[in-house]
C-alpha cells in the first residue's frame, strides 16, 4: 500500500508540474503575441471596474444567460477550492481543507455543485434545443459544457465514495453525496468504496487539468483576460490621431495585425464568443456581411497564427483549440489582415453605432478597430467606394457634402423669422451655435435650425453662428477613414474658435457634439459643448420656455446612437416631449442604450447599402410596431433616415418625423 501511494503521489505532482509548465507557456506565447502590437502607455482604469467583474453588469442586461453565468461564475470559484480539498484528501488520508466550519462549507459546495449543474443544462438547452441565433453550435462551442458537468460529477461521486470507504455518517450537511452513498454503504466494502473514490478524485484531476490546457487556447481565455480588459478599458468616446507630421510613418491606420495598439489586441482574446454584440448589430441584423463578433474572432486566429509564426514559439496546441483556424491561417505570414482576413465589404458595412460595445459583456470595442483599418483602406491603400470619395472630395472643396458653394453656407438664415447674428455682429455672444452641413444645406434639416434660433431667441439666450466661416465638423471623413481630411477641418474651426473666445458650443447635430466634446481635445481644443435638446430641456425646467399649445399626438423617440450611446443622452429629449400638453410618449421595444441605429452613422449617409435590407427601413418598422402618429428625433441624420424610411413604406401620411425642437418651438410660440 505505502508504494501505491508513493506512485500515486509522484504521478499526481509529475502530473501537475507538467500541465502547470505547458499551461504557462501557451499563456506566455499569447502575451507575446499581444506585445507584438503598438506599445501604448498602460492606463488602469479600477473606478466602476468591479461591478462589472464581480457584479456582472454587463452579462445581467439579458436576464436568463446573465443569472446563468453568475451562477457559473461564483459556482466555478467555490468549486476550485472543492478542488483543493479533494486533493488533500486524496493525497493525505484523514486530512481535508484547513478551514473553520467545515460541514458549512460541505454543504455550500454541494449546493453550489447542484445549481451550477442546473446552469450548464440551461446552458446546453439555449444552445443546442433552443438553438438561440447568436450562439454556435458545435463539439468545441459545446466542450466547456462537457468540461463543467464531467467536473461536477466527479467531486459529488468522490464525496459519495468516499463515504462509503470511510464509513461515514450519512448527513444533511453533504445532501448529494450522501443521497449516492445511500445505495451503497450497506453493502459495499470500504475496499470497493476506497478504488472507487480514487477513480472519481483521479477523474476530477485528469479534467481539471485538460480544462486548465484547454482555457488559454480557447474562448475561455476570457476567464483572465476579460477582468483585465475591464481594468484597462480605453476612453471609448474618441478615436486615436494619426502624426502625418511623423516622417518615418510608410503607412497609415492599420493594415497589419502589428498596426494595433497592444491594448487593443487584448479584446481578441477576451472574446466570450457569445454572439451578443452580433445579435444588435444592425449591418448584421439587416443581412450585410459583417458580423463584430466573427470580426474579433478572425482577427484573435490571424494573431494566434502570425504570432506563432514570426516569434517562433508555436506552444503545444491540441486539436480541439484554435489548431484549425491558426493552421489555415498560418501558412504564410504574408496573408493580409486588411482583404484576406477581413474584407472590404465588412469594413463599409459598420454604422459606428458602437451597439455591439454596449452589448458586450467583456468590454471589447469593435469601432476603432474597424475605423483603423478603414484608414489602411483610404490613407494607404486609396480604396474608397465611389460614392464616399465624392462626398469626401465635396468636404474638402466646398466643406460640405454636397459640393454646394460654401459662401451659401448662411443662405438658411434669409428664412428665418427672427434675427441670427454673426459672430462679428455679436461678439460678446454666450454660446456659439454650430449650424453644421446639415443644418445649413439640408432643406428638411434647416426647418429644425430654425426652429432652434427662434426657441434661443423667445428665451433670451445670446448666441452667435460663425456663418459662411463654418466648417463641416470633420466627423464624415474622420468616420470614412479620411484622417487627414478630418483634421483639415477640425484646424480650421478651432483656428476659428480661438479667433472668436468660443467657450460654449450648442449644436443639433450630435455627431458634432460628440466630436467637438471628445475628440478635438487632442487637437488643442477645450470647451462646454451642449446638445440642443440639453439647453432646451434646462430652458424649459427654468420657465424660460413654457409648452402651452397642446399637441394631441401618440409621439415614439428615436434615440442618435452618437447622443445615446456615445454620450448617455437618453433623458433631456424624453423630458421634453413630456413636457408639451396633449403628447403621448411611447417607447420602442428597443430604446435608449439599447435603441437600433438609423443607419446614416459611420458615414453611411453618404452611401448606398448594397446589401440586405436598409437599415432605415427596419429601424422604421420598429418605431411603427408601437403605432405612433409621430417618430420624433434629436438628429438630422435620423431625421432623414426615418423620414425616407416612411415614405419608402408608404406611411408618410399617416407618422410624420419630427425633431424634439420642431415639436417644442410647436407648443411654446
Amino acid at each position: 500500500m505505502q508504494t501505491l501511494y508513493w506512485i500515486h503521489l509522484s504521478l499526481f505532482v509529475l502530473l501537475t508540474a507538467a500541465v502547470l509548465f505547458l499551461f504557462s507557456r501557451i499563456v506566455y506565447s499569447r502575451y507575446r503575441y499581444i506585445s507584438l502590437g503598438k506599445k501604448v502607455q498602460w492606463e488602469w482604469n479600477f473606478a466602476g471596474a468591479w461591478s462589472y467583474i464581480f457584479g456582472q453588469k454587463k452579462l445581467l442586461k439579458d436576464k436568463k444567460s446573465g443569472w446563468m453565468h453568475v451562477i457559473m461564475f461564483y459556482g466555478f470559484i467555490l468549486i476550485q477550492f472543492g478542488a483543493i480539498d479533494l486533493f488533500i484528501k486524496g493525497l493525505f488520508l484523514g486530512h481535508h481543507l484547513p478551514i473553520p466550519y467545515y460541514s458549512v462549507f460541505q454543504c455550500l459546495e454541494e449546493v453550489t455543485v447542484f445549481f451550477v449543474f442546473l446552469a450548464t443544462g440551461y446552458a446546453y438547452y439555449r444552445r443546442y434545443v433552443e438553438k438561440l441565433p447568436r450562439l454556435k453550435r458545435g463539439f468545441r462551442s459545446g466542450l466547456v459544457i462537457l468540461f463543467l458537468t464531467s467536473l461536477l460529477l466527479s467531486i459529488i461521486w468522490s464525496s459519495a465514495f468516499e463515504k462509503v470507504w470511510l464509513q461515514e455518517s450519512l448527513t444533511w450537511t453533504a445532501p448529494l453525496s450522501s443521497a449516492i452513498a445511500f445505495f451503497f454503504i450497506s453493502w459495499m466494502t470500504p475496499a470497493a468504496g476506497s478504488v472507487l473514490f480514487y477513480i472519481g478524485w483521479w477523474m476530477h484531476a485528469v479534467i481539471l487539468f485538460s480544462f486548465l490546457l484547454y482555457v488559454p487556447q480557447s474562448k475561455h481565455f476570457h476567464l483572465f483576460v476579460a477582468p483585465l480588459n475591464v481594468v484597462l478599458r480605453r476612453d471609448r468616446s474618441k478615436l486615436s490621431l494619426i502624426d502625418f507630421e511623423d516622417e518615418s510613418a510608410e503607412t497609415f491606420g492599420a493594415g497589419k495585425i502589428e498596426d494595433f495598439a497592444q491594448n487593443q489586441l487584448i479584446d481578441l482574446y477576451a472574446c466570450v464568443e457569445c454572439g451578443r454584440c452580433t445579435s444588435v448589430c444592425p449591418a448584421s441584423g439587416t443581412g450585410k456581411m459583417l458580423s463584430p463578433m466573427d470580426l474579433i474572432v478572425k482577427m484573435r486566429n490571424h494573431l494566434t497564427a502570425k504570432g506563432a509564426a514570426i516569434t517562433s514559439t508555436t506552444p503545444w496546441m491540441p486539436a480541439f483549440a484554435f489548431a484549425t483556424e491558426a493552421a489555415a491561417t498560418a501558412q504564410s505570414k504574408d496573408v493580409s489582415l486588411v482583404g484576406d482576413v477581413i474584407t472590404a465589404q465588412e469594413l463599409w458595412g459598420c454604422t459606428t453605432c458602437r451597439n455591439c460595445e454596449d452589448a458586450c459583456p467583456v468590454m471589447n470595442e469593435h469601432v476603432d478597430k474597424i475605423i483603423d483599418m478603414r484608414r489602411y483602406l483610404v490613407l494607404t491603400e486609396g480604396s474608397i467606394r465611389p460614392e464616399a470619395s465624392r462626398t469626401l472630395n465635396n468636404i474638402e472643396r466646398q466643406g460640405n457634402p454636397w459640393g454646394l458653394s460654401k459662401k451659401e453656407r448662411a443662405s438658411w438664415t434669409d428664412e428665418s423669422t427672427v434675427a441670427v447674428p454673426t459672430v462679428k455682429e455679436n461678439p460678446t455672444f454666450e454660446y456659439l451655435f454650430f449650424v453644421g452641413s446639415m443644418g445649413s444645406y439640408d432643406t428638411r434639416t434647416k426647418r429644425v435650425t430654425q426652429a432652434v434660433v427662434e426657441l434661443l431667441t423667445n428665451a433670451g439666450i445670446s448666441f452667435a453662428i460663425l456663418g459662411n466661416q463654418e466648417k463641416n465638423s470633420g466627423d464624415t471623413p474622420r468616420r470614412l477613414g479620411n484622417e487627414f481630411l478630418f483634421q483639415q477641418q477640425a484646424e480650421a474651426n478651432i483656428a476659428k474658435f480661438q479667433k472668436h473666445q468660443v467657450k460654449k458650443i450648442i449644436t443639433a447635430d450630435p455627431h458634432a457634439f460628440n466630436l467637438f466634446k471628445h475628440e478635438y481635445k487632442d487637437l488643442g481644443w477645450e470647451g462646454e459643448v451642449i446638445h440642443h435638446t440639453q439647453l432646451l430641456a434646462q430652458l424649459v425646467r427654468e420657465k424660460k420656455l413654457v409648452p402651452r399649445k397642446t399637441i394631441r399626438e401618440r409621439i415614439t423617440y428615436h434615440d442618435s446612437c452618437y447622443l445615446g450611446r456615445y454620450n448617455e443622452e437618453y433623458e433631456a429629449p424624453r423630458y421634453i416631449l413630456s413636457q408639451i400638453p396633449g403628447v403621448e410618449l411611447v417607447e420602442m421595444k428597443r430604446n435608449r442604450e439599447n435603441a437600433m441605429c438609423c443607419g446614416a452613422g459611420g458615414g453611411m449617409m453618404w452611401m448606398e447599402e448594397t446589401e440586405g435590407k436598409r437599415v432605415n427601413l427596419a429601424r422604421t418598422e420598429q418605431a411603427l410596431e408601437v403605432s405612433p402618429t409621430i417618430i420624433s428625433s434629436a438628429c438630422p441624420y435620423c431625421l432623414t433616415m426615418l423620414s425616407d424610411g416612411t415614405k419608402a413604406m408608404e406611411v408618410e401620411d399617416q407618422v410624420q418625423t419630427f425633431d424634439v425642437a420642431e415639436l417644442l418651438a410647436q407648443s411654446v410660440l
